[in-house]
């Protein structure tokens, strides 16, 4: 597939919000059962000793570019279903070894991420994990751990790594699905083609944080005129997942945007139609 770079305007960071959610409408059940299956496999992954933590992290180049291989089935009026997380590994085999190449590398990197955070925050977040997987939290304990000094810098300075480690990752899978680039190609191409958008991302990302004070301003004043301000916890399970599924469906529209859209890669062996 050839692909060609385009800068984004500001305006289309919001629309791709939009789109997304309109995708999802038309199959709200299917995205969010395909978001579901993912985390219910993450969470068992990240019980295996020593290296489930790292496996977990592997994983998430995948859950992107599985999306996008869903939603570009929805827009198609396909499938949607969890069989397309694994999808894009029956291509040819240069594509699936750079594939797996980027999956190691975001791995290593987002846990070394994590490390450096923890030991800024004195091992706080490991602690943290910890009390919750008991299962009794303790909103006191978690407070005083929280409160403990060195913890806003080591979430700040996780926060902003990550968000630096997801440039060159953000289209990067989807570089090496679509368009057949190698690894260090496809890590380039998504890191300029975020910076030529930035203001489109600038506005995307401004338009999610208002997604979000939007619902959560309307879901406490709905919950406080029905008395039960209680609920709120058990709302945000299926809100979170249905945010999640919206979020990385609309990852289709930012590619489709920046490089010209994406078109269904043949599994090996198969040749593509003329």
């Amino acid at each position: 597939m050839s692909l060609l770079l385009k800068p984004v305007p500001a305006s289309h960071g919001p629309r791709w919000i939009a789109d997304a959610f309109r995708l999802y409408a038309r199959r709200p059940l299917a995205f969010t059962a395909l978001f579901a299956v993912f985390l219910f496999a993450a969470l068992l992954v990240a019980q295996v000793p020593l290296l489930g933590g790292l496996a977990q992290m592997m994983s998430l180049p995948m859950l992107s570019l599985g999306f996008m291989v869903a939603s570009q089935s929805a827009l198609l009026d396909g499938p949607v279903h969890p069989r397309q997380f694994i999808e894009p590994l029956r291509t040819d085999a240069l594509r699936r070894r750079a594939l797996i190449k980027l999956c190691v590398i975001y791995g290593v990197a987002a846990l070394a991420i994590l490390l450096v955070a923890d030991a800024i925050s004195g091992h706080a977040w490991a602690r943290l994990q910890q009390i919750l997987a008991k299962g009794e939290m303790d909103q006191a304990q978690v407070d005083a751990l929280l409160a403990e000094p060195g913890v806003g810098l080591g979430l700040l300075l996780g926060t902003v790594l990550v968000a630096l480690l997801s440039v060159p990752f953000w289209h990067a899978p989807a570089l090496v699905h679509w368009g057949g680039q190698g690894v260090a190609q496809a890590l380039f191409s998504s890191t300029l083609a975020v910076w030529r958008s930035k203001g489109a991302f600038l506005t995307y990302s401004l338009a999610w944080g208002g997604v979000m004070l939007a619902f959560g301003t309307v879901a406490a004043l709905v919950l406080a005129v029905l008395g039960a301000p209680q609920m709120a916890g058990l709302l945000g399970v299926p809100a979170g997942l249905v945010f999640s599924a919206v979020f990385y469906i609309s990852l289709l529209f930012t590619f489709n945007d920046s490089f010209g859209g994406a078109i269904e890669v043949p599994p090996e062996g198969v040749n593509p139609p003329a």
